[in-house]
Formats: C-alpha cells, structure tokens, sequence
C-alpha cells in the first residue's frame, strides 16, 4: 500500500524529533557539529552533507563534512571561503534551493579533488540576527533509477526545522564550552595558590636547609650530614607535592587511562604527601561519558582537597561503584567536619557550589553529610549514559 503525503510528513517529523534528541546528547561544540551534519544528511537522504561555522576573517572557523572519506577531504585542501553561494546564506541569512549548483551565476568551481555535486540545499543555522554557521547538502539520492531527484520544498521546510534546533544544541554547547573554561581558568588560580602554599614553602625551607649544610661541613660534618638527610626529605616532599598539583592540572588523562585509573593514581600520589592515610576502591565501573566522568574527577578532588588541607584528616576513603547505568562516587574523612547550614549562612561554600554545579552539570546529585567533629561524607551520583 503506497503512503499518503500525510504518513510521509509524519515519518519525516519523527526523524526531525530522532535528529533533535541526538543533538541535545553532546555538550562539546566539535560533537554537536558533527550530529547536526549527519542528522541532517540521514533525514533528508543527501549524498554529502556540510556545516561551516564562520570566523570574523572571510574563512571558516569550523567546517565539518559528512559523506566525504577523510583521505578524499585531506586531498581537497584548505577550508573554503566565505563566497559565492557560501556568502550568500551567511550575510542574508537566505535559504538556497537550486536544482544543479553549478549552473548558478554566484558558483565558482570546485578545486580539484572535490567531488562533483549537483542539487543543493544550503540553509543558515542562526539564533536571532546572529548567523551562527550553515548547513549545505547535495546530491539528493533518487530511489528511481532514471535519476532526476532534486531537494523539494518539504525537504527545504524540515532542513529550517532541524537549523532552528541546531542553532539551539549549538548554543548551548558553547555556553558550556565557555563555562567549563571560566571553571579551568578558576581551577589553575586554586593550584597556583596552592603550589605557592605548600611547593615554593618547601623550596624555601629546603635553600635554607642546604645553605646551613655547606656552612657545617667543615666545622661540624655530623651535623651537616644531619642537614643533608633533611634536604632530601624536604625535595622529596616537594616533589611530591608538585607531582600531586600536575596529576589535578592534567584531566587529559581520563582519555588514555580512564576514570578509575586516573583516580587511582591521584589518590596514591596524595597518599604519599599527606601524613593521612588516602584509600581507594573501584566496583564494578562501567565506561561513562566523558562528560560525566570528568565532572567525577573534579568532584572527588575537590573534595580531597577539603579533607587533607582544611579537615584535618586522618583518614579519606574514596570509593568509586556502579549503581544502575550509572555511578556513584563517595569520599568520606574523619576529619573535623562541619555545619553546612552554617557554612551556607556565613557566605563559605567550600567549593560545595561548585562540585554540586558540576553534579547537575551532568545530569548527577551531589551529597554533603557533615558535623562538628563528626567527619565529612560527600556523595555524587551520576545516570550514565
């Protein structure tokens, strides 16, 4: 039985709403990109598909293809310019239907690797009177054999539908690009403050360890042997203290070692600083998104980095385990905890604001249980993906 104009419209909406969900799964503006491109190529049954994101120069900022091999884009050269049909879209914010591209006025040639195209379909992806890039496809596929399928009205209608909620996934992603750099940028102020703290005292502690051996060895080589064994205590420390801040600096780690791993060695560096004891224990983790997984590391640093320089810990417990499709991670002290409705009244945080933004950041809850002289628990717990 053939399908009426209504069941296609119908099946072509839920492609749109498919195309909507997978674009609002990623947070990184590459990852966006790349899902609003094939979202785009899949729905409308397009051979090749493109979405340029323009800089202030003339060129791309970003263009991302699909349809074409990477060796095929790496033979076609630079990006291209903002011209003809491109510029088109991006100054007037007009949608370009044409049933062959090349017999245009505005087109200017392929350069030479590129492959031949035809039918286009470009369509601006813009918030408000901003053009935030465009999305370009060609080559509609034909189920007829003879050929002679070209991009229709409909197809026109439902690329302006999924370029409205591109636009939106893409603004959002670089909102969350921008945060997560304002949170680095306040991220590497604490090391600094930190490395200042405790790294440069300990130098300083350990020139004048060593200046007072070499005044000794003549007059009292006992004692500057003394000294000696103390300035290799002191640099031991120190190093392990800077060891300590570059592991916290470095998240890029999560990509080659993962979650656990990484955790792991942070909380075996800590324990080799810090006089309390630093445990961790790992059950049954299932891979996580990226996202999520780094939201963990920030959150369990965080949280050490409470217990070990403000709680007076003894002893921290890390603890990292499935609950679901998820995780749940929890970092527990005996220190000398506190009062977080006082905390909250006083104006103190803790970094507390932060690690729960990072929590709902990432679709997670966070947990605080603490009192006086009762240690602290924090508690965070993420869906998986």
């Amino acid at each position: 039985m053939t399908k009426g104009p209504g069941a296609e419209r119908g099946a072509g909406l839920s492609a749109v709403s498919s195309a909507i969900l997978a674009m609002s799964r990623h947070l990184e503006v590459r990852d966006v990109l790349k899902t609003i491109v094939a979202s785009a190529r899949e729905l409308l049954d397009a051979e090749y598909a493109a979405l340029g994101v323009p800089d202030d120069h003339g060129g791309f900022a970003q263009f991302v293809v699909d349809g074409v091999s990477e060796e095929q884009w790496k033979a076609i050269g630079p990006l291209p310019r903002q011209h003809g049909i491109l510029a088109a879209m991006l100054q007037d914010a007009t949608p370009q239907r044409l049933g062959d591209v090349r017999k245009d006025p505005r087109f200017e040639g392929w350069p030479s690797a590129h492959p031949d195209m035809s039918d286009f379909l470009g369509m601006p992806v813009a918030d408000g009177d901003e053009i935030l890039g465009a999305i370009f496809l060609a080559n509609k596929r034909c189920p007829r054999p003879t050929g002679g399928c070209n991009f229709t009205a409909e197809d026109e209608e439902l690329l302006g539908m999924l370029a409205q909620h591109a636009a939106i996934a893409l603004t959002n992603a670089r909102l969350y690009e921008r945060s997560r750099e304002l949170t680095i940028a306040g991220e590497r102020a604490r090391l600094a403050h930190e490395l200042h703290d405790a790294v440069s005292q300990k130098l300083f502690s350990l020139r004048l360890t060593a200046q007072a051996a070499t005044a000794l060895v003549d007059r009292d080589p006992a004692r500057a042997k003394d000294e000696l064994q103390q300035v290799a205590r002191l640099a031991a420390e120190a190093a392990d203290e800077l060891r300590a801040a570059v592991v916290e600096l470095r998240p890029a780690a999560l990509d080659e070692d993962g979650l656990v791993a990484t955790l792991r060695t942070q909380v075996q560096v800590l324990d080799r600083a810090h006089s309390a004891e630093v445990t961790f224990a790992a059950h049954g983790l299932r891979a996580l998104p990226a996202a999520q997984e780094e939201a963990l590391l920030r959150v369990a640093q965080e949280a050490l980095h409470n217990a070990l320089r403000h709680a007076d810990a003894q002893r921290v417990d890390v603890t990292l385990a499935r609950h679901g499709q998820g995780a749940v991670l929890r970092i527990a002290d005996d220190g000398r905890g506190f009062d977080p409705g006082a905390v909250r009244r006083a104006g103190r945080h803790l970094g507390l604001v932060s690690m729960r933004d990072r929590a709902s950041g990432v679709g997670g809850t966070l947990t605080v249980e603490s009192a006086p002289g009762k240690g602290t628990a924090v508690e965070m717990e993420v869906p998986g993906g």
